[in-house]
């Protein structure tokens, strides 16, 4: 039986390797903190039941999400917290909050 949403969105954030707080460990070692909605990990588990790939199919989705910010975020030195919210997994840009500068 395909997994349902509930089941997916479990997968992506209770284990302790779930796959969101794998992304936000390897934000982390920018010294940048990593923000998934609420909304985003539903939108990531719509789009796997979508896509008809189940649990399999969630590394994925997140890995084509985050790849062009994780290049980015280690050349930019001012970048303080990426927010990956709904939109960002319909095809926006993540957010990037800067550094207040003193």
């Amino acid at each position: 039986h395909p997994l349902d949403e509930k089941a997916l969105v479990s997968i992506l954030t209770e284990p302790k390797n779930a796959l969101v707080k794998q992304y936000k460990r390897l934000i982390g070692l920018d010294n940048v903190e990593l923000e998934i909605t609420d909304g985003a990990v539903v939108a990531v588990a719509k789009r796997a039941i979508e896509l008809k790939t189940g649990a399999r199919g969630l590394r994925t989705i997140l890995e084509n999400l985050m790849l062009e910010t994780m290049y980015d975020i280690p050349s930019d030195d001012s970048v303080e917290k990426v927010i990956v919210d709904e939109d960002v997994v319909k095809g926006a840009k993540p957010k990037f909050i800067k550094k207040a500068i003193a």
